[in-house]
């Protein structure tokens, strides 16, 4: 696939994704592949030149962390990711996903994404065309999309445990048979083309009706045995959540063992914690493995509705909410006993987070919109920051939103995380949480933020961790490099200007669901397999220029 048009970049600063120094190069695309870099290339006669004079030409952007399984079936343009310059995306994280699944637990595993990745329950029903089982049939379902950008996808813990145990998926350990069946669906998927397999043992992770997701059930020989089927068939990455019982040494003797690459989401920092990052990165060195944490450049600010409140979910008193249905919610929060609960069980899981919040949209409440925090509001009624918080959310049935610096708040933290070689930066979490943050942006945030204006990272390393690095560690031949032979996906942008607009809200999925959603400034013009995306700071919408990656295949 790709174009058979050939077209010179002229006069760009190439920066080739492998962290070598800028160059002043032409760059030329033909075939769908990249022909040559170098300077003062010859322009083949019937080529398009496209003037690239105080612009950087660089791989396309790979984001190793995103959730679009669903929205890529109803959305092929795979925004805004696509606005941002990133050419590819890996689906299928933490153990999410909507295949392998049987019919009669459709329901169940929609229940999961709304619950744990945030996803509106009704755009899923009314966007999904469901019309595969199989993780086999659900690549097909995807190759045939007309995608923007390409798409490589994992398979996932949760649907696989559903497919196989049924509703025991939640309630205990597999038995012999049924994990050899699962590790016979783990090849299969391989074989089908998935870049690797996808676990959970996150204790916020609560999938339908308050249950915790089937991964999070499993003992840890479950996911040993499955990750094993990675070594022998000497394909594919796994990659996990944390958990109690499977973190930084356990992650470690795995990759070991498997010899793949082990990513795990995801270090954090946070002000209220300082030392802890640079602790934990310590102890990956100290133990070592093809192990490649994953840390994100964007603090994480969630604005959260109470008829969805995911991002408390290791809250006990929020954990129960989930555990309703939303007819039922507001009801439980009105009650004295819940309210009285959830100060005490967020004092002990977050602190004080909630005095810091912000109301950020309301109807019925705009005279507070980014006006004063919950704490104010809450001491001079003489309440807490939680009864402030339902009473408002109650007035407009529980639709006020919230805006709450969850993690990753430290700076100077992730300036020295971002230095490490040894983690992936990921975690955009694209396509998930979509009513509540639009990280999809981390791309053209990096290069603004910490590039531009912190110079906490040099050009070539920031584009590093764009291209060459997930590209290597999720084995996609091909690509994040600007070479000669290299697949043509391209970004060209303005190092003056690159950047990201703030989120603004949209009703634009399925069922008129909304979601946040930000533009980029500065990315001039995109090419996916030689095929142009964008031209001139514009999309271009309906192109097709996108393809599966079958086991990351170029």
């Amino acid at each position: 696939m790709g174009s058979t048009a050939t077209t010179v970049l002229k006069g760009a600063t190439v920066v080739d994704g492998t962290g070598a120094p800028a160059v002043a190069a032409d760059v030329v695309l033909s075939g769908g592949r990249v022909d040559a870099v170098g300077p003062d290339l010859e322009v083949p006669s019937g080529a398009e030149v496209v003037d690239c004079g105080g612009l950087v030409v660089a791989p396309g952007f790979i984001d190793p962390h995103t959730h679009y399984d669903a929205q890529v079936l109803w959305d092929p343009e795979v925004t805004p990711s696509s606005w941002h310059g990133v050419t590819t995306v890996v689906v299928g994280n933490c153990g999410f996903g909507i295949a392998p699944t049987r019919p009669e637990h459709r329901p169940t595993i929609l229940r999961v994404l709304e619950n744990v990745e945030g996803m509106p329950l009704d755009a899923l029903e009314a966007g999904i065309p469901w019309g595969f089982e199989t993780f086999p049939e659900y690549l097909d379902a995807v190759e045939r999309q007309p995608l923007g950008i390409n798409v490589a996808a994992l398979l996932g813990h949760t649907p696989l445990r559903f497919f196989v145990m049924g509703d025991d998926a939640t309630e205990r350990a597999a038995t012999v048979d049924e994990v050899a069946r699962m590790e016979h669906l783990v090849a299969e998927a391989l074989e089908a083309g998935a870049v690797g397999f996808s676990t959970s043992r996150t204790e916020s992770h609560l999938g339908a009706y308050g249950k915790p997701v089937p991964s999070r059930v499993c003992d840890l020989d479950e996911i040993r045995s499955l990750a094993r089927v990675l070594g022998r068939l000497d394909r594919g990455t796994l990659e996990s959540t944390w958990g109690p019982d499977l973190f930084v040494d356990e992650f470690a003797e795995l990759a070991r063992e498997i010899d793949r690459p082990v990513s795990w989401a995801a270090l954090m920092t946070s002000r209220r914690q300082p030392g802890h990052a640079a602790e934990v990165a310590a102890r990956v060195e100290a133990a070592g493995g093809p192990v490649t944490p994953q840390v994100a450049c964007r603090p994480i600010v969630v604005q959260l509705a109470l008829s969805d409140p995911f991002p408390f979910a290791n809250v006990p008193a929020f954990a129960e909410i989930l555990g309703l249905e939303h007819a039922d919610r507001a009801a439980r929060y009105a009650t004295g006993t819940w309210r009285a609960q959830a100060h005490t069980d967020m004092q002990a899981a977050w602190g004080d987070i909630l005095d810091h919040a912000h109301v950020s949209e309301s109807d019925a409440h705009p005279d507070l919109v980014e006006g004063s925090a919950l704490g104010e509001l809450a001491r001079a009624k003489g309440v807490n920051a939680i009864d402030v918080m339902v009473e408002l959310a109650l007035a407009e049935r529980l639709q006020t939103r919230f805006t709450i610096a969850m993690i990753n708040d430290n700076d100077d933290e992730i300036a020295e995380l971002l230095r490490n070689d040894r983690f992936l930066l990921g975690l955009s979490d694209a396509g998930a949480h979509t009513s509540q943050l639009c990280d999809a942006n981390y791309a053209t945030h990096l290069l603004s933020h910490w590039w531009r204006d912190k110079q906490a990272i040099s050009l070539e390393k920031a584009v590093w961790r764009l291209t060459g690095q997930p590209a290597e560690v999720y084995g996609l031949t091909g690509r994040g490099r600007l070479a000669a032979g290299a697949v043509a996906d391209v970004v060209v942008f303005d190092p003056d200007t690159v950047g990201t607009t703030r989120a603004r809200r949209v009703r634009d999925f399925p069922a008129g669901a909304d979601r946040l959603v930000a533009d980029s400034t500065g990315i001039a013009h995109v090419w996916v397999g030689g095929v142009r995306t964008r031209r001139d700071g514009e999309q271009l919408v309906g192109v097709g220029a996108g393809r599966l990656l079958r086991g990351g295949a170029a």
